[in-house]
């Protein structure tokens, strides 16, 4: 059946965009209206066949689950049963492991499992967080409430992972334009310079002697070339995937000039984001901290946080242990002891939450202009260097023919 892409609105008049299979325009109409839903435009999505295939193999998007959870949260809203929600959902599904995913929820929900149970079985998909966050939900009867506030979290991460790569496209352009530009000139522009040079008997300047070697290795041993980029590739990503790799590579980050800055604020307005959530949901506070800890994508933080519960554990506040750490800035210090003492250190949280996204979205912003003079400098220095080891012995040339 062609799929339709469609636009609505539920019984609150908000926005839904989606897609549906149906034979025909009419048929998801009537589908959308059994669901609730106003149908305001329906148009045919055509999508060529190799993408298809290649959907086989593909990964389940961030922006897929995103997708899944603010239509879920929309449908749960409208009242419709869980089943018949999840139906609707697998039916619009373009991604096709997910359209899987959600048959396999929809049968173990059938069988008498719960949302929570069938999504912890996918943890490629639904990580520990989101399952913990939909039993919370289903305890305390409020899953469209939390399921609101995962497509909040999701969408907000979602903008920030599209901030960050726009921030860095730039930079990586003009890096990547160096190293083409460098290896034209090693592989062209040098050999026949050298073919020049090698009619004179005069001394050739380091600058040249050292690009004439870079160009007689990458002509003679590419192949040996590629193997040492691929083995210092796979020794790098072993190396941070072990656990001391992988705290010196945190800890590094945190200390790079203008990215560790960066990373700590986002790090920050994650953690405070999540246990702000994660508290409004339900979950117990140790839940909340043990799932904040494996979601700050930082050791050195999720060690801290590790810290935290402990301290928790045995009846102590989290405050202290924060300010001992020197990790965590004043700001969240001092936001959560007013938050320990009125108990409201969900609210203030979330406030931290949106400070820390203001400060991260201005570095953001500025981030190009921060790289700028660092990018000056490197290729200041790449073509100095290569503009010496060409020119250099021209003038000795010269030299030698005014004597």
């Amino acid at each position: 059946m062609p799929n339709y892409q469609y636009k609505a609105r539920d019984k609150f008049s908000k926005p839904v965009i989606g897609i549906m299979s149906g034979e025909s325009q009419d048929a998801v109409a009537a589908k959308l209206n059994q669901m609730g839903f106003i149908p305001i435009s329906i148009e045919e999505k055509k999508s060529a066949e190799l993408g298809g295939f290649f959907d086989k193999f593909g990964r389940i998007k961030f922006s897929d689950i995103n997708m899944f959870t603010r239509q879920l949260a929309t449908l749960q809203k409208a009242g419709l049963p869980i089943l018949s929600s999840l139906k609707a959902l697998r039916e619009q599904a373009v991604n096709r492991k997910l359209k899987e995913i959600i048959g396999q929820v929809l049968r173990d929900i059938e069988g008498g499992s719960s949302l929570s149970a069938a999504l912890a079985k996918h943890p490629n998909a639904f990580g520990a967080l989101y399952v913990n966050m939909v039993n919370s939900g289903e305890t305390a009867g409020t899953l469209d409430q939390v399921l609101e506030r995962l497509a909040d979290l999701g969408e907000h991460d979602e903008k920030i992972r599209m901030q960050v790569k726009a921030a860095v496209r730039y930079p990586i352009i003009v890096v990547i334009s160096m190293l083409i530009g460098f290896l034209i000139l090693v592989t062209v522009v040098v050999p026949r310079f050298a073919r020049i040079y090698a009619q004179f008997t005069t001394a050739l300047p380091l600058p040249t002697q050292i690009l004439l070697w870079i160009q007689f290795i990458i002509s003679k041993f590419w192949w040996l070339l590629i193997l040492a980029v691929a083995a210092l590739i796979f020794g790098f990503n072993s190396f941070i995937n072990s656990k001391p790799g992988r705290l010196f590579w945190d800890n590094f980050k945190l200390k790079v000039p203008v990215f560790g800055p960066l990373v700590l604020k986002l790090s920050m307005s994650r953690f405070t984001r999540l246990t702000s959530m994660m508290m409004k949901s339900g979950v117990p506070i140790l839940k909340v901290l043990e799932l904040a800890s494996g979601g700050a994508g930082n050791v050195v933080i999720s060690r801290t946080i590790d810290n935290i519960k402990m301290s928790v554990n045995e009846g102590k506040g989290m405050a202290e242990p924060m300010r001992v750490s020197g990790v965590f800035p004043p700001i969240v210090i001092q936001m959560v002891s007013a938050g320990e003492e009125t108990g409201k250190i969900d609210e203030l949280l979330l406030h931290v939450s949106d400070y820390y996204d203001s400060q991260a979205a201005y570095t953001i912003d500025n981030l190009t202009s921060l790289i700028e003079p660092i990018l000056i400098f490197v290729l200041g220095g790449a073509v100095l260097f290569m503009a010496l080891g060409i020119f250099l012995p021209m003038w000795n040339v010269m030299s030698l023919f005014k004597r």
